[in-house]
């Protein structure tokens, strides 16, 4: 039986990746390092000071700053974020995301958050989705994704067990994370890209909370 639904933040619940996108662009900017949207797509789902690592080989000054000067940058894209994730509103949310999350509610099965955003509790504050979420794992205390910690932090604050747990991303490190935490992997996205999930939709309005549950019961009946 399903106990819990467990979301990635960014691309499921909203899509921040274009405010990520400014903010990083704009440091960039600020230390030489020209950054477009292609480059853009190798950060998603993944935290921030793997991030600043990623751009600074990409400008070939992988050496060029101490921990604390990276430290320092990191948190300057960070404020420049925080500036943007303010204009937030409920109309961000994406296609079929309310609907879902009341539906969950209805058949009382928990709810949990499993993002690499140590912002996510604001933005979701921001979305006034807070009500809806049981649990909203902190992604500082944890290793990043492809690593299973996120969600396995997130089904131990819902105290529901990895086999009784859905999580639902658009990431492929996260469709690897969910997995590798011994749950069913919802992918929404590209199904060339993230044909790894268990399940696939093209975007988040396709997402049934009952589909979900006939596509984990094939599932379990198939690996039994």
């Amino acid at each position: 039986m399903v106990k819990g639904f467990i979301f990635d933040l960014d691309g499921v619940i909203t899509d921040t990746a274009d405010l990520h996108y400014l903010a990083w662009k704009e440091l960039g900017d600020k230390i030489g390092i020209a950054i477009d949207p292609t480059f853009n797509q190798q950060l998603k789902g993944i935290g921030r000071m793997e991030s600043l690592e990623k751009i600074l080989h990409h400008g070939n000054k992988a050496d060029v700053f101490s921990a604390a000067e990276k430290a320092q940058l990191a948190e300057e894209k960070n404020e420049q974020y925080k500036q943007l994730i303010n204009r937030l509103t409920p109309d961000d949310i994406l296609p079929g995301i309310p609907s879902l999350l009341l539906e969950l509610r209805e058949r009382q099965i928990k709810i949990g958050l499993a993002s690499a955003s140590k912002n996510a509790p604001a933005i979701i504050e921001n979305l006034e989705l807070t009500s809806f979420f049981d649990s909203i794992a902190d992604a500082g205390s944890v290793a990043s994704k492809p690593a299973p910690d996120i969600f396995l932090l997130a089904a131990a604050e819902l105290a529901v067990e990895p086999s009784e747990a859905i999580g639902i991303e658009d990431a492929i490190s996260g469709i690897t994370a969910i997995q590798r935490a011994g749950m069913f992997a919802v992918g929404v996205g590209d199904k060339n890209v993230l044909q790894d999930s268990d399940y696939i939709v093209p975007s988040t309005a396709e997402l049934s909370v009952s589909t979900i549950l006939e596509a984990w019961e094939r599932h379990k009946s198939e690996h039994v």
